[in-house]
Order: structure tokens, then C-alpha cells, then sequence
């Protein structure tokens, strides 16, 4: 395998080398699970995705994903709402995974808890205390920044710049305003464990560190997770676990860039928060997906209307050459991977370039159709190949264009417009199945396009069709 993936901590494009191959290890920080996914958390997901497809290719992948499900945002919600921060959290849980579950993303092989690793926490917490890097004060226990000489080393930023970026807290109990939380007291309001420095719960940052640990090890191969994490999250993972474990925390750290809405930075206090579960009332999952895979995922992606449809418009494309192959669901598909899609993933997963693969393989296709058949399901087999390759290209064809251009979260919704490119398409299905006289084929096309409103003329020069 040549993958070469930018590791974030030492600003450079490396060859990927496993430390205990053919095991490879991969934690990516997951939901914190009081509120509706939004199309940036839906990001992370679908590029790691990816990169786990990669790697299963070659290495026995073992792939934890976490949820947090105890934080502070999370026990205002519970509060307000009079309610355990069980009942929030169950929920919202569940909400992700079928989010992401309307998109492609397969399952992690694990996806701890916070709540179901507390002992781990606060084990790991009494080994920094130990150590002499981290102490306690007030009910706190805190993280001793100056015991840690490479702080600083992923964000490469200046003292001042990590103070200002980190909002610090200045606290009298504070023994550098840089230090962090590990601990913190809970009141008998708050929800909270029995711990030796009282009854309390965790700060943020140490979960990530106990639970990779609990889950892969010491020491693990990649850690991925959103650009806005890289500070002071990561670096406090870093932190915490190179002074506990004594081993160097991750080899590659893989960080995916920001989506913007209409190129201005989506947030809560701008308004412009887009939610998948709204998304997935206006257009199919797997468009979704594409739109995010459509540029690298360094990148900052710019979330717009166009795209979407450019992305709806692409698989339409792929999917003809799919039916016009008379190939159905990928299920048991053997075709490889083509080459140009897994060299263009192996180079810093690469998706563009991978999709421009996909679209010069369904142009072949597309000029063999008529003349070559067996070249054209030649050329149909690695497109889906390559797609399944993205988490693409999946479905039976006759089922994508069935749908429609978009896909309503409730069936029961009204049929969508169907759009001319996909109307096109399966009017030159029809054609071919009246020349091969398969008129049964034929007719189950024309009752697709009338039940979308899409009215057929036969005439001579061909068929035609109007909307009603």
C-alpha cells in the first residue's frame, strides 16, 4: 500500500506505515449528543469513512469513534427540560446514527462512551497526578501545562496565541493560566461519579485520551478528527496521554477542513446551522455524500444549493450507465477497484480526483453503450466498483431513478419533479428495450415517467415527452 496521508503535526504529506502491521489502529473524535447533527459534523464522518475503506483493503482496521454523552451543554439541556441526561443523550444517539446511516457511513468497530468509561477516566487521571503532572486544588484536578515541554508542538502556536484561543479561565486555583481541567466538582444539581478528589465529572479533553487508550492502546496509528479540534483539544490529548503512557500518543494526526455556508463559516449565532435530517427532506443521502466528498477534505468545502444539484446531476450520470449495463445492487459485485480511484485515495485521499476517475470511466461507458455491450458491462462494473470504493453507487439503479431527484424523509411526502437528465435517461432505456423487443421492460419505463407526471409521445422521429 502507498498511502500517504498529511499529518497535521508535522505540516508535511507522509508515507502511512502502520506501527504493528497488519494491525491498524484509528480513533476519531465523534458527536457530543445533545442536538440534531449538522452537515459540518456530518463531514468528519463521511471523510474517515472513507479513509476506513482504505485501510480494510490491506490492514485489519480496528476503528473507534466516540460519543460523548456527558458535558456540560448536555446537562443544561437535561435540566431545562427536567429530564436524566440518559433520556437527551439515548435520543440524540440514535438520531446520529440514522443521519449517518442516510449517508453511507458504516458503523466504527467501536464507538465508546464517556458514561462507560469513567473508571478508565479517573484511572488515568491519578496516573497524571502521580506523575506530578497534574494536581489538585478546590475539588479540581488539574492538568500541569509547564510539566510538558512539547506543548504546543501540533498547533504550532506561540504561548499567547494558545491562551487567547483556548478562552482560559483565569482561576485563583490556577497554578499557570494555561493549565486545564481534567476534573471538576458537581453540585447536587449536576450529575457527577464518586471520584478520589470528590464527587465530580470529567473535563473534556481527558476522555478522548482514556478511552483510545481503553479501546486500541497506548499508542495508536491515526487520529482524526474536525480542523477546529487540532486546538486546544488534540493538544491536550497529546498532553495528557505522552505524560501517562509514556509512549508517543498518535503517529498521524488527520484533521478535515470547515464547511461554509454560501462561503461564509456556518454557525449558531450567524443562523446558518444546516441540519442533515432537514438536508435529507430535499435530497437523497448518497448526493449528500458526494457534495462532501467533492472537494479534499483539507479543504474548506463551500455548502451551496448548485452543489448539491451538480452532485444529484453526477450520480444520475453513473446510475444511467449502471441501468443502461443492466447491472442491480452492488451485492455481490467482484469487479476491482480501479487503479486511477485507489492511487487517487492512497494520495491524501484524494475524492476529487477519485470522482474525475468515476466520470472518465462512465464517458467509456457511455461511448460503448451502443456498440460494444460487453464492454460497456465491463466499464459499468469497475464504476460501481470504484463507487462502492467512496461508499457510492450501492443501490439498484431502477431503485435511484425510481426516486427521483430528491428523496423525502417521510415516504409518504409527494413524488418530487423529476429532473430532464433523469427523464432522458430512461427514455433511451425504453428505446433499447423496444428495439430488443422486450416490450414488458418497456412498459414498466412508461409507467415510471407517468407516475411522475412525465407524459411519452411515440412518432416517428422517436419518442418525446412533455410534463403534464
Amino acid at each position: 500500500m502507498a498511502l500517504t496521508l498529511y499529518n497535521t503535526f508535522n505540516r508535511r504529506k507522509e508515507r502511512f506505515e502502520a506501527l504493528a502491521p497488519p494491525r491498524v489502529t484509528m480513533y476519531v473524535c465523534g458527536p457530543t449528543v445533545y442536538s440534531y447533527p449538522h452537515i459540518g459534523n456530518a463531514r468528519p464522518a463521511v471523510v474517515f469513512d472513507v479513509l476506513a475503506r482504505l485501510l480494510r483493503r490491506t490492514f485489519d482496521l480496528e476503528y473507534a469513534r466516540n460519543i460523548t454523552d456527558v458535558d456540560d451543554k448536555i446537562n443544561a439541556a437535561a435540566q431545562e427540560q427536567g429530564v436524566d441526561i440518559g433520556e437527551i443523550t439515548e435520543h440524540f444517539a440514535h438520531v446520529y446514527a440514522e443521519d449517518m446511516r442516510a449517508l453511507g457511513v458504516a458503523p466504527p468497530d467501536m464507538e465508546p462512551r464517556v458514561t462507560e468509561h469513567m473508571d478508565d477516566i479517573i484511572r488515568l487521571i491519578g496516573e497524571l497526578v502521580d506523575k506530578g503532572n497534574a494536581y489538585e486544588a478546590e475539588g479540581h484536578v488539574l492538568f500541569s501545562v509547564p510539566s510538558f515541554a512539547a506543548y504546543g508542538g501540533l498547533s504550532n502556536r506561540s504561548r499567547h496565541e494558545m491562551l487567547a484561543g483556548a478562552r482560559v479561565e483565569v482561576a485563583p486555583y490556577k497554578q499557570d493560566p494555561g493549565d486545564f481541567v481534567l476534573w471538576k466538582p458537581s453540585d447536587a444539581t449536576t450529575v457527577g461519579w464518586d471520584s478520589p478528589w470528590g464527587r465530580g465529572r470529567p473535563g473534556w479533553h481527558i476522555e478522548c485520551s482514556a478511552m483510545a487508550r481503553a479501546k486500541l492502546d497506548r499508542s495508536i496509528d491515526i487520529h482524526g478528527g474536525g480542523q477546529d479540534l487540532i486546538f486546544p483539544h488534540h493538544e491536550n490529548e497529546i498532553a495528557q496521554s505522552t505524560c501517562a503512557n509514556d509512549a508517543q500518543y498518535a503517529r498521524y494526526w488527520v484533521h478535515n477542513g470547515f464547511v461554509n455556508m454560501e462561503t461564509e463559516k456556518m454557525s449558531k449565532s450567524l443562523g446558518n446551522v444546516l441540519l442533515v435530517r432537514d438536508l435529507l427532506k430535499t435530497a437523497p443521502g448518497e448526493a449528500i455524500r458526494l457534495g462532501l466528498l467533492s472537494a479534499h477534505y483539507r479543504q474548506p468545502l463551500n455548502w451551496t444549493e448548485q452543489l448539491l444539484r451538480e452532485a444529484k446531476k453526477r450520480l444520475d450520470g453513473f446510475y444511467g450507465v449502471l441501468l443502461a449495463a443492466e447491472l442491480g445492487p452492488a451485492a455481490g459485485s467482484t469487479a476491482e477497484v480501479p487503479a486511477e480511484v485507489i492511487a487517487a485515495l492512497e494520495d491524501d485521499i484524494n475524492t476529487p480526483q477519485a470522482l474525475t476517475a468515476l466520470s472518465a470511466l462512465a464517458r467509456q461507458a457511455n461511448r460503448a453503450s451502443d456498440s460494444d455491450k460487453g464492454e460497456l458491462r465491463r466499464l459499468a462494473a469497475l464504476l460501481r466498483a470504484g463507487g462502492v470504493m467512496l461508499g457510492l453507487l450501492k443501490q439498484n439503479p431502477e431503485d435511484w431513478f425510481k426516486r427521483g431527484p430528491t428523496a423525502p424523509l417521510n415516504p409518504d411526502d409527494a413524488k418530487p419533479a423529476m429532473e430532464d437528465s433523469v427523464i432522458d435517461a430512461l427514455l433511451a432505456e425504453r428505446e433499447r428495450h423496444r428495439q430488443e423487443r422486450d416490450f414488458e421492460a418497456a412498459d414498466r419505463i412508461r409507467e415510471q415517467l407517468e407516475a411522475h407526471g412525465i407524459v411519452i409521445e411515440d412518432g416517428p422521429g422517436g419518442a418525446s415527452w412533455r410534463r403534464k
